[in-house]
């Protein structure tokens, strides 16, 4: 299904009782609701009795492109807050795991009165974590409008699938045209650049602390150089309202899955389902 938003369409998926409490799913990287991991998660909290949102951000899966914002987790902070409102969803539980957890932190701050409660595991931080987003998602666009303007853009494999995902975003894309497309992408890419005080890339410690509802943080594993432990339990310190739990899955469960990605035998968000019974519990606190 696709909603009509103010800044471009986005698409989205309803499980479970149409009566159950509200929760929406987000994932990492620039994956869309269909990526591997995420719905067995989304179908163990529906078989719970949730109602549950599953989403292609801006720039995700079948959504339009959008490029605008302080950072690309204000802009899809906004869109959800929006897409929330227009399904009627709103106050929620904000979930999400990797990229998906700094979204759902930026939705729960800049748009409160859209979440009821949050959850996040997976939390990216870390100088390399951090810097390794920017290398992965910015950098590569950026010197293709230095090399070779639109024309190039379109021509990386990222852009490429999010044409034949939605072929609007081919005509969303040349009408931007590059010199917007790197104007975004410069100022994207200062959320990435490690400063004192911002736990969270591009968030300031001090917004993060005006978070006002209850939180289950999911403790980093040990060894997990994209999220890292200490990160999670920086951002717990930080969120007032926050429960910091032992992770449902062996301390080196993300280098495991990520091998397993690079392998071509399973995806890095495969073990996202064993937290299916730690949600459904923290969501059905008073």
């Amino acid at each position: 299904m696709l909603a009509q938003l103010d800044r471009g369409r986005v698409a989205y998926e309803l499980l479970g009782p149409e009566s159950g409490d509200a929760i929406v799913l987000t994932p990492g990287g620039r994956f869309g609701k269909d990526v591997p991991g995420l719905r067995p998660l989304a179908e163990a909290l529906a078989a719970g009795g949730m109602r549950v949102l599953l989403w292609d951000r801006p720039g995700c899966g079948r959504s339009d492109v959008q490029l605008w914002g302080e950072s690309e987790s204000h802009m899809r902070a906004h869109a959800l807050a929006e897409l929330l409102e227009w399904l009627g969803l709103v106050p929620c539980v904000i979930a999400g795991g990797s990229g998906g957890a700094r979204d759902s932190i930026v939705t729960a701050m800049t748009h409160p009165e859209v979440a009821r409660k949050l959850a996040v595991w997976n939390v990216t931080g870390g100088m390399f974590g951090v810097i390794n987003l920017a290398a992965y998602y910015l950098i590569p666009t950026m010197n293709a409008v230095r090399t070779g303007g639109i024309e190039a853009v379109l021509a990386l494999a990222e852009w490429r699938q999010l044409v034949e995902s939605n072929p609007r975003n081919e005509g969303i894309l040349r009408g931007l045209g590059a010199d917007v497309i790197w104007r975004v992408m410069l100022r994207w890419l200062d959320s990435y650049v490690p400063k004192p005080g911002q736990t969270i890339p591009g968030v300031k410690d001090t917004m993060v602390e005006e978070i006002d509802v209850p939180t289950l943080v999911i403790r980093g594993g040990k060894h997990d150089v994209d999220h890292p432990k200490r990160t999670s339990m920086e951002v717990h310190c930080l969120l007032k309202h926050s429960r910091l739990v032992e992770p449902p899955w062996a301390e080196d469960a993300w280098e495991r899955a990520f091998a397993a990605e690079i392998a071509g035998t399973g995806h890095m968000f495969d073990p996202w389902v064993q937290a299916a019974p730690l949600i459904l519990e923290f969501a059905a606190e008073a």
